[in-house]
């Protein structure tokens, strides 16, 4: 498929911009000369071209809306178009970030209820809508987090994350300003609780927890976890990636969770992908109220607005007040549902894991033979003793299939890793057309593996270089010697 610039026809254009009815200032006395360029070569072709160029492209591309998604500790769930008309709706889309409290109305008070849902599904005291994203709501909690041990007049300099956390936990830790010390995880893939009880000293902070785990298991020992970090002073962090295995069904404020980041773009529909955007709300205990950001939208008798009165917040974390769109969406997908199909998500997410799990058991390695939650974890270790096909050549392979791969290499405790996140939104056909392409594949690998490792066969573009990929990538489209801008 050509590139849009080798498509490029001197004097071609897509649209025909009227004369300017007033004189044109020189832009050296608008911009200034050092910013501008004269050797901007940019495409010029017709209207048809152009739109059928990036139509063609985009019926490349992947997404919810074409096929399914089964990227482990994502939540690729489709998004109700419900969702997506009620967040277009002109009093929402049009409203202008800084229009009088009085004109706002309609968008606090959906933003106020939204957070007092979250935290009565939650069981926390309240929440925060500002973080953009989930790594951004991590940042936020391990910010009040300090600013409670500092309020406490308390040094603590260290925080416990287990070897199974998301990337972005260390991240958030470290900048806090806290080093972090890895927990181990015990044969059942939980936390290791003697390990736990070593490192858990009056100079850590706390844990930051994904329960259930990126493993797809539910600490069967969470009260006790609670328990050992409490018993010393330290808060315990919930990591809500994965919230999606128990709405409805459990509240981490009940297991003795003292925060929880939660990513709504992932658990509750708002669509996930393509950089955002996102929406990472923050739940509290009560002893950290005072920490939360401001402003806070409350409700008072005379209706609702912001509150910029608490002498011991983190602060702002967030322009405005977070993406307001993604919490409408959010919003509509909670009211649609209710509590009895947010329960129903979390079961119907459970058990098409389960299935998954049991179909593919026989052909894949799995490190923790245990009841799943919203996701399976498989290793491609036999694979690779057989025959040497790795992950990486199946999830390959997989594409020929017409199939997005699943997350690999990730849990990085697992070798291999394959980790499969059906959702609760797919039908048993869908499933079962996934699961036959493993198998399948697993057999290619054993009986045909050159043909694994030379994937993908059928798509546009073929197995790449990644090292060169990498260390030289070639991401900018330069103009033949032999031609000359138009």
């Amino acid at each position: 498929m050509e590139l849009i610039f080798e498509k490029s026809r001197p004097g071609r254009q897509a649209t025909a911009v009227p004369a300017s009815d007033v004189p044109a200032p020189p832009l050296e006395g608008v911009i200034g000369p050092d910013l501008l360029r004269g050797d901007v070569d940019l495409p010029e072709v017709a209207e048809v071209d152009l739109i059928r160029h990036y139509t063609a492209l985009s019926r490349r591309n992947f997404g919810v809306d074409m096929g399914f998604y089964p990227l482990g500790s994502c939540t690729m769930k489709y998004n109700p178009k419900l969702n997506e008309e009620t967040a277009r709706l002109a009093g929402f889309a049009g409203l202008h970030p800084y229009v009088p409290e009085s004109y706002a109305q309609g968008t606090l008070q959906l933003l106020f209820e939204l957070k007092e849902a979250l935290a009565e599904i939650f069981g926390m005291a309240d929440f925060t809508l500002q973080p953009a994203a989930g790594a951004h709501g991590e940042l936020t909690g391990v910010m009040m987090i300090k600013k409670c041990f500092e309020k406490r007049g308390e040094r603590r300099s260290r925080i416990l994350i287990p070897d199974s956390a998301h990337g972005t936990n260390p991240a958030s830790g470290a900048l806090c300003g806290y080093s972090v010390t890895t927990v181990r995880s015990n044969g059942e893939g939980g936390v290791d609780l003697d390990h736990l009880r070593s490192l858990m000293t009056e100079e850590v902070a706390g844990l930051m927890l994904t329960n259930p785990n990126t493993l797809g298991l539910f600490e069967r020992n969470i009260t006790g976890v609670a328990a050992i970090v409490h018993e010393r002073g330290g808060l315990l962090y919930g990591d809500g990636a994965n919230a999606n295995a128990f709405l409805g069904i459990a509240r981490p404020g009940d297991l003795g969770f003292d925060v929880i980041q939660l990513n709504l773009h992932k658990t509750f529909s708002t669509p996930h992908g393509c950089g955002g955007p996102g929406s990472g709300p923050v739940g509290v205990s009560k002893e950290l109220i005072p920490f939360l950001p401001v402003p806070r939208v409350v409700k008072t008798d005379e209706g609702y607005g912001w509150e910029y009165a608490a002498p011991d917040t983190i602060g702002r974390v967030r322009a405005f007040y977070g993406n307001a769109g993604v919490m409408v969406k959010a919003y509509t997908y909670i009211r649609t549902l209710g509590a009895e199909g947010l329960r129903h998500v979390a079961e119907t997410a459970v058990l098409n894991a389960n299935y998954v799990k049991a179909r593919l058991e026989p052909h894949f390695d799995l490190p923790y033979p245990r009841t799943c939650m919203h996701e399976c974890v498989f290793s491609g270790r036999r694979q690779v003793r057989e025959s040497g096909v790795h992950t990486s050549d199946m999830a390959k392979r997989l594409l020929d299939y017409g199939f997005h791969p699943p997350t690999i290499y990730f849990p990085l405790i697992v070798p291999e890793a394959i980790m499969i996140e059906p959702g609760e939104t797919e039908s048993i056909e869908t499933l079962d057309s996934f699961c036959d392409a493993m198998i399948a594949i697993a057999g290619e690998a054993r009986d045909n593996p050159d043909q694994v490792r030379s994937a993908p066969l059928t798509t546009p573009v073929r197995r790449l270089d990644e090292v060169k990929a990498a260390r030289d990538p070639d991401v900018v489209w330069k103009r033949p010697p032999t031609e000359t801008p138009a």
